[in-house]
């Protein structure tokens, strides 16, 4: 497993106090595992994101002003802000790299059936992930899941999945990863043309006597009052 490298350095400030370094670019971060004196650390907020865009499941290579040599660590938990995005804590789990450990492995479906193409057919995905049991240096980033395999196969399961060497499978083999189910035709009802009854003659009359225009009514011409001349002054 390649690693990537981070720099840290010790952190004296806690509390609400952290958010001063924030302002200035650092993130806080903390250090703890088996057997290690948890430490309180602080990364450079930019190197930090970069890392963590690329790092997915891999062991990290953490170096700590002072050390004089790097920690083997994975990224246990990463905290932001919900609105903003930003950066709030980070904590790091330092391993020892001759002993197992056990992690969740995301599964990543790769390629993609001609009957999904040809829409006959629809995905149904099943578990996202598998728990294993491996040395840090042998456990993968990731696990890919062929989808051509549906074409000889009704449905893929944990089982069906080749692990690299040096890992071994925690998940109940017999889970479902991925099948195809039939897609639902959606059948549309031709329109159909309105069917008028045909009007008795008494009706016909009725219907003749309304279509007849309604006598015009006499205009009448309103006639306002003039207004009164004043009295010549006497």
């Amino acid at each position: 497993m390649n690693k990537y490298t981070l720099k840290a350095s010790r952190r004296d400030v806690a509390g609400k106090k952290t958010r001063f370094l924030r302002k200035q670019g650092v993130t806080p971060a903390h250090l703890y595992g088996h057997g290690v004196d948890s430490l309180a650390l602080q990364c450079d907020t930019v190197q930090l994101q970069k890392v963590l865009s690329r790092l997915g499941n891999r062991l990290l290579a953490l170096d700590i002003d002072g050390d004089g040599q790097s920690r083997s660590v994975f990224v246990r938990e990463v905290q932001s802000d919900a609105i903003s995005r930003q950066l709030l804590h980070v904590d790091f789990y330092q391993v020892k790299e001759d002993e197992l450990i056990e992690a969740e492995i995301p599964l990543v479906l790769a390629g993609e059936s001609q009957l999904i193409k040809g829409k006959t057919k629809v995905l149904i995905r099943g578990v996202s992930s598998l728990h294993v049991k491996s040395l840090p240096k042998d456990l993968p980033p990731q696990i890919e899941v062929d989808l051509n395999l549906l074409e000889r196969q009704a449905a893929i399961y944990v089982k069906n999945i080749a692990l690299p060497p040096g890992v071994t499978l925690k998940t109940d083999p017999d889970q479902l990863i991925a099948k195809l189910s039939e897609a639902r035709k959606v059948e549309v009802e031709e329109a159909r043309p309105a069917v008028v009854a045909a009007p008795d003659e008494g009706g016909a009359a009725a219907a003749a006597g309304a279509g007849q225009a309604a006598p015009k009514a006499e205009a009448k011409t309103e006639v306002k009052p003039g207004k009164t001349e004043k009295s010549e002054a006497k």
